[in-house]
């Protein structure tokens, strides 16, 4: 762990059968499209909510995750997998909203009244208009404005765990991406190397404009790199509801983006940046909303 010494945060254990509040099963991974979008109509309805995906005060649109059981990390045999995938079996205990797309600059102008990705080197980039993601934002930046939007709308916002964050990528789905394993079809849900940097459209695009996951997420495959709660670790955190604290400063991003290759792309891809000097055109974020908050 490179002198890092991990502490994961696990919450209590559930047991994946009859539940005393009667809320409906968690799901447990593979699980295809139908079942994800019952099971998110299921625990909306328990939570009386009255759809999956609801808007917020600044025009978020934020999709409800159901809680659930999955294998996080990439097997052996995967191509373009990295040692620091080995696989771990995780179980998400509660649902949690997520951001259906990137924060974009409209909502960010919206929560802290600036334009960061104004007028800085690389800024060429950066595409300004309300619907591109916002950008040249580093991790303390990402958390500013979930606290400001929490103080705003009195809930809680923060960033995704690592766990979660892939949990809502797979989407029940166990391949190199949401949507199977060839490359081919990659830019039909991302903006990657092949079909942004290559093809001369070297920066963000806007937010929602590839196919969603089957949890009616968009661009988790690829746009920006996507800045998570944890600490980053060379091995996976495991267990129930995991994150990882730790002794150090590099923070985990996960998701590919305009400039990277298929590869960095996948589900299971993961790497670390240090959260003070990742102020550039690469980085964005989206947001987590728990219930009870």
């Amino acid at each position: 762990m490179r002198g890092l010494l991990a502490t994961i945060v696990l919450a209590s254990v559930v047991t994946f059968h009859s539940r005393a509040d009667d809320a409906p099963s968690p799901l447990a991974a593979p699980f295809d499209e139908s079942a994800a979008k019952a099971a998110q109509d299921a625990w909306a309805k328990h939570l009386g909510k009255p759809s999956r995906a609801e808007k917020n005060s600044i025009g978020m649109e934020l999709v409800l995750i159901p809680p659930g059981q999955f294998t996080m990390g990439s097997p052996d045999s995967e191509e373009g997998r990295k040692e620091n995938e080995a696989q771990v079996t995780v179980t998400l205990t509660k649902p949690f909203y997520i951001g259906k797309m990137e924060v974009t600059q409209a909502q960010w102008r919206a929560v802290m009244g600036t334009t960061p990705w104004i007028g800085k080197k690389g800024s060429e980039q950066a595409k300004d208009g309300d619907n591109y993601p916002a950008t040249f934002l580093n991790w303390d930046d990402a958390e500013a404005f979930c606290k400001k939007l929490g103080e705003q709308e009195r809930t809680g916002y923060r960033l995704p765990t690592e766990a979660e964050w892939e949990y809502a990528c797979r989407a029940g789905t166990t391949t190199r991406y949401c949507f199977g394993d060839d490359d081919a079809q990659l830019g039909g849900f991302a903006w990657y190397y092949e079909n942004a940097y290559k093809a001369g459209e070297q920066y963000a695009h806007e937010a929602g404009l590839t196919r969603p996951n089957p949890f009616e997420l968009h661009d988790m495959h690829g746009n920006l790199r996507e800045l998570c709660q944890d600490i980053y670790v060379e091995k996976l955190p495991g267990g129930t509801d995991p994150v990882v604290t730790a002794e150090g400063q590099n923070r985990v991003w996960r998701g590919g983006g305009w400039m990277l290759k298929a590869q960095y792309s996948r589900s299971a891809a993961r790497s670390s940046a240090d959260p003070r000097l990742i102020r550039n055109s690469f980085f964005g974020f989206r947001v987590i909303r728990d219930f009870g908050k």
